[in-house]
């Protein structure tokens, strides 16, 4: 029986897993954990990968997630082995930890006493890919125009008590007594999480102690894609909860009404200016960024960043348009 279970929700992650999993065992002695890696059908080698992991060491499991989603594997996870354990960290796969990562993790949530421990989150590229454009995404991501000055975005040093941060360390016991994430979400599932975590009188501190670096996007369709549902998941958050949403997520949200806007300036000229003002900002941005960096390929990273608001845009309204005419039937 283990005290800890490590997560690792993961599709198509070839690339990362093998080195992440050797890391994490060789720096987990000690401890009592088990590390499950539960992949949702990836079509590269991965399950390979997993399975040989789990031949190899006694503490790592491979486990197959039929609904393939992050939120399903994490409940499957918690179903399966977590009985008996006191903590579940989350691991992204497409992520690098520090060394110490999990026993920081433990040593704040028994200082503070907290319901959850999430932790700040900065992005790089991953040298793996060797896109340029990554590291546009990365910079545009670690920047307020990519994360909206979001509190787990930022550098943390002392510590605080958050409404939502990165998920890395959720009491297993107050994870069960929530209902575990709704696997409904494909995306935000964190957030929603941590609001009925929250209503349930839960506390979630954002260490200062520790943090990871994520690995972006390296392609302007998977960046698309992803921030698209990132916007749905904001939309079926606020449908299910009927919660209001954030400034910093209503700024992005006016990105593709001002688009639609725009289709009418041929009539109306003054109707291109919310749009080309937006447009301008972005590649202003970008600019700035790649000057203080002193790197070019960083000038990219105003593009990044209107892909990202494009994107949610979209994303949120088209899931709030279905959800409301759902309500409708």
């Amino acid at each position: 029986m283990f005290d800890i279970i490590a997560i690792i929700p993961c599709l198509n992650e070839e690339a990362y897993l093998e080195n992440l999993v050797e890391n994490m065992v060789a720096n987990s002695c000690g401890l009592s954990i088990h590390i499950v890696i539960a992949d949702g059908g990836s079509a590269d080698k991965t399950p390979e990968i997993a399975q040989k992991l789990a031949d190899k060491y006694d503490n790592v499991s491979y486990l197959h997630n039929p609904k393939k989603i992050q939120s399903a594997a994490v409940n499957l996870v918690v179903e399966t082995f977590g009985q008996g354990a006191t903590y579940l960290i989350r691991i992204d796969a497409h992520a690098k930890y520090p060394d110490d990562y999990i026993q920081t993790l433990i040593n704040e949530q028994r200082e503070t006493g907290a319901s959850s421990v999430v932790v700040s989150m900065n992005t790089a590229s991953d040298n793996i890919d060797k896109a340029p454009f990554q590291k546009a995404v990365a910079a545009a991501q670690n920047s307020k125009i990519g994360n909206g000055g979001s509190p787990h975005r930022l550098d943390e040093a002392e510590g605080k008590w958050v409404d939502h941060g990165h998920h890395a360390l959720i009491l297993i016991e107050k994870f069960r007594e929530v209902g575990g994430y709704d696997d409904n979400f494909s995306h935000n599932e964190d957030y929603e999480l941590d609001y009925r975590m929250a209503k349930k009188g839960c506390k979630i501190w954002l260490t200062g102690k520790t943090s990871l670096i994520y690995y972006p996007r390296a392609s302007a369709k998977a960046l698309f894609k992803q921030y698209y549902n990132f916007g749905r998941g904001v939309a079926k958050m606020i449908a299910k909860h009927k919660n209001r949403p954030r400034i910093r997520q209503m700024i992005p949200a006016g990105v593709a009404p001002a688009a639609a806007l725009a289709l009418l300036s041929p009539i109306f000229p003054i109707l291109a200016l919310p749009i080309n003002a937006w447009i301008l900002i972005c590649l202003i941005y970008g600019a700035v960024l790649s000057y203080k960096a002193r790197d070019i390929s960083i000038a990219a990273s105003g593009i990044a960043a209107m892909i990202m608001h494009m994107a949610w845009s979209i994303g949120f309204w088209k899931a709030l348009f279905d959800e409301r005419a759902m309500l409708t039937k």
